[in-house]
């Protein structure tokens, strides 16, 4: 698929981006320019990584007009999925996650519906709002270290932490359940080997389309670096706490623990 930063000799073995000075090959084709109109640092950093990977969950997922779409996990890239999908034409659409600062950032700044899965039974709280369907879209944006309240995510970390499961995909099964018959699902969180449990037969018999990608920068980055300077796609809100490259593990802290109402620190220097 090519390379990425910091993601092993797997892909490239470039290393990771977090210092001061690195090595960008075929810089030519790799970067680009912020439009002029766009003077806020902290809202253009979101075309990097973020608003290419959300938005093309919600393009690549086949979103289109008046479709309800679901989106699992409210951080930055669910959240641009959810806004992709209200841009794209989408009637409805609910961003489900556990922590409050993220839900409401989904709600004031993308303006779609929220749902909290520690208060409600999912699977049924979709139905309820889509007519006994499901949606039409289901797009998972949590990855390899999902959480769950339910009996699943201790049977998740124990087959994880014993090495015969590379990762946790709760999200997952539970985006893949709950998608209507004939409907859409497309995986955004990172994956890094094999997963235990996987409904394959929910997904052949109800014969759902399935996708799953790292982001296309180069497709998506130009794109959205207008849209965020227009106004379309806000992403300023998600730099809850800027810091110096100094303070690099204690972000990392923050970010990992949820505290202070973390939701992204970006290192500026």
């Amino acid at each position: 698929m090519g390379a990425c930063f910091g993601y092993s000799h797997a892909l490239g073995g470039l290393a990771g981006s977090h210092a001061e000075y690195i090595r960008v090959p075929f810089a030519d084709h790799g970067s680009f320019p912020v439009p002029d109109g766009l003077d806020d640092d902290l809202a253009a950093v979101f075309a990097s990584d973020a608003g290419p990977t959300g938005w093309m969950g919600a393009d690549l997922g086949g979103v289109g007009p008046g479709d309800v779409v679901a989106v699992w996990g409210a951080g930055g890239v669910g959240q641009v999925a959810a806004r992709a999908s209200v841009l794209l034409g989408a009637e409805r659409v609910i961003v489900i996650d556990r922590i409050p600062e993220r839900l409401r950032q989904a709600r004031e700044y993308m303006g779609v519906e929220t749902l909290d899965y520690t208060g409600t039974d999912v699977g049924a709280e979709l139905r309820e709002r889509t007519g006994g369907r499901g949606p039409d879209v289901c797009i998972e944006a949590v990855g390899m270290e999902a959480h769950s309240p339910g009996p699943e995510y201790a049977y998740d970390q124990i087959k994880q932490q014993l090495r015969l499961q590379s990762d946790r995909p709760t999200a997952l099964r539970e985006a893949i359940y709950a998608c209507r018959k004939g409907g859409s699902v497309f995986c955004l969180g990172v994956f890094a080997g094999v997963v235990d449990k996987f409904p394959l037969g929910a997904m052949m018999n109800k014969g759902l389309t399935f996708r799953g990608a790292q982001q296309h920068g180069q497709r998506y980055i130009p794109a959205l670096l207008d849209r965020i300077a227009g106004g379309d796609l806000p992403t300023r809100h998600l730099a809850t706490h800027p810091m110096t490259l100094d303070e690099g593990p204690r972000g990392y802290e923050m970010f990992k623990r949820k505290q202070d109402g973390c939701v992204r620190p970006v290192f500026q220097f």
